[in-house]
């Protein structure tokens, strides 16, 4: 047999991948931490972490298994801090008449690989990462012919085909395909919050080295506590304490935010599931299996909520990256060119919105999908941030983001910087809707029932703004022909004085 280098990239730790399932001493796997990879964008030190970990994790229990693992730490002195230049001495030195790798789910990354598997003189061969419901093509070819992308015509097609949730005739259980109008609500207090699972693990070393070797980062870290899961067993006992705690109110208040509890009944699988750790089957066979013991105390809204989100949302996100990649991520349909507020990256702002979710990125690496999407993207959508800004930070400061799934809903779903291929509307909101599912408005210096004048809520002037600076562009979209309708009916004072106090915190943006 041949003697065969396979890499393993670091969201590509899958235990169950067919490649593990046979042992054999010609076959060498590698594993690298590299420069490459700190460089493209800045991280969140939590995020670097959380992958070193796992990757030096899995690389470990490979070697407990029997295989032969070469592993690269950024600080070896014989690293290149390249893929490819580390590939070329790994060929040379070990004698490697074939290069496998499994495909990588960065566009980025997948042209690398591709162009260098054409310039070496040994064979190559791509192989499937064996994680997700759908290939690459399947949302493309899926809605082929067809203007454009609608999630629950996709979401419905990969419930029959899978059989989930349906019964024998590829009906949805429940009567209904969507239980999305139950699952709105904001925390009452009437179900107990309960602490989320973290893993408490010295990282001190890691982060130690991470300095020594100048790598940039930013956000805070707790290195003797470090939490997030960095092994199969940790992505398994997120999934359980999910499924035995969170579950039956995690549907109803998916949406709510609250100052006191970042993570509220949500899953926080997102990471391992990222990295591979642990399968989308796995995850939504548990929650569905957990739902069907438990009927009493978990009603179908909760579950249909959170399987929407992995098979429905979570593939579509994957199928229209591979669809619309590399031009998707030059879009930016509003012409947006405003910088990113310099709070972004200290939390110093005063907004309590903005604090809250802010500062739980830096502090945590983490924020729920409505903290990304209606407080954090909704005012850098509102305040004209250029889209490649904001999908650096988000890219940078969550540790489950991985492009392929990051700058879909940044871009598009948030920032509305494709024009309408992820989403139909842009989704903008003013104050409002921030008190409707939060306690944020409670007890800040701003006031949320003003649209101008002192200590009026930003949100309400810029909102308004948004849709007067970008009526050439919207006001066609019937999604939102309702806000027109009502700035038509507006006294041109009214609106006047909505347009001066938008372009005061536009001025002020860094002191709001």
């Amino acid at each position: 047999m041949a003697k065969i280098l396979r890499l393993i990239l670091g969201d590509q730790l899958n235990h169950s991948h067919s490649w593990f399932k046979e042992k054999n001493n010609e076959v060498t796997y590698v594993l690298m931490e590299v420069m490459q990879e700190q460089h493209y964008v800045k991280h969140h030190i939590q995020k670097i972490v959380g992958f070193f970990s796992a990757m030096r994790q899995f690389a470990s229990e490979l070697k407990d298994e029997g295989h032969q693992v070469i592993y690269y730490y950024l600080d070896a002195q014989e690293n290149q801090q390249n893929f490819t230049q580390n590939l070329n001495w790994l060929i040379q030195k070990l004698g490697i008449e074939k290069f496998e790798y499994q495909m990588p789910d960065e566009y980025r990354l997948d042209q690398q690989f591709k162009a260098y598997s054409k310039s070496i003189s040994i064979p190559s061969a791509i192989f499937d990462t064996e994680h997700f419901y759908t290939t690459k093509e399947e949302v493309k070819e899926f809605f082929k012919g067809k203007k454009q992308y609608l999630m629950e015509n996709f979401y419905r097609y990969m419930r029959k085909k899978h059989h989930i949730l349906v019964d024998n005739n590829l009906d949805p259980v429940g009567g209904q395909w969507n239980f999305d109008h139950e699952n709105r609500k904001k925390y009452d207090g009437k179900t107990p919050l309960k602490k989320p699972l973290t893993f408490k693990r010295d990282v001190t070393d890691l982060v130690k080295m991470l300095k020594q070797m100048e790598v940039p980062s930013f956000g805070k870290i707790t290195q003797k506590e470090f939490s997030y899961p960095i092994c199969r067993e940790d992505g398994l006992a997120l999934l359980a304490y999910f499924c035995d705690e969170l579950l039956p109110a995690f549907g109803k208040y998916e949406d709510a935010m609250l100052k006191e509890h970042h993570t509220l009944f949500h899953s926080c699988l997102s990471f391992a599931l990222n990295l591979k750790m642990i399968s989308p089957q796995e995850v939504v066979n548990q929650v569905i299996s957990t739902w069907k013991l438990n009927q009493e105390t978990i009603d179908m809204a909760q579950v249909e909520g959170f399987v929407r989100q992995v098979i429905g949302w979570r593939e579509y996100m994957r199928g229209i990256y591979w669809a619309e990649m590399p031009q998707f991520a030059q879009q930016n349909f509003l012409e947006n060119k405003n910088a990113l507020p310099s709070w972004f990256w200290d939390g110093q702002v005063k907004m309590n919105c903005l604090k809250q979710c802010i500062n739980n990125s830096l502090d945590n690496a983490y924020a729920h999908h409505i903290q990304r999407l209606m407080v954090i993207g909704n005012f850098t959508l509102l305040a004209g941030c250029h889209p490649d800004e904001v999908d650096k930070w988000y890219l940078g400061v969550y540790a489950d983001a991985a492009e392929w799934v990051q700058i879909t809903n940044t871009r598009g779903m948030s920032q509305f910087a494709d024009g309408g291929i992820v989403g139909s509307k842009p989704y903008v909101a003013s104050a409002n809707y921030i008190n409707k599912m939060s306690n944020y408005c409670k007890g800040c210096v701003y006031d949320k029932d003003k649209r101008y004048g002192n200590k009026a809520c930003p949100l309400n002037s810029l909102y308004w703004n948004f849709y007067l600076t970008h009526e050439n562009k919207l006001k066609k979209n019937q999604r939102v022909s309702m806000m027109y309708r009502l700035l038509e009916k507006m006294e041109p004072l009214e609106i006047e004085k909505i347009k001066q106090q938008a372009t005061i915190y536009l001025q002020e943006i860094n002191t709001l």
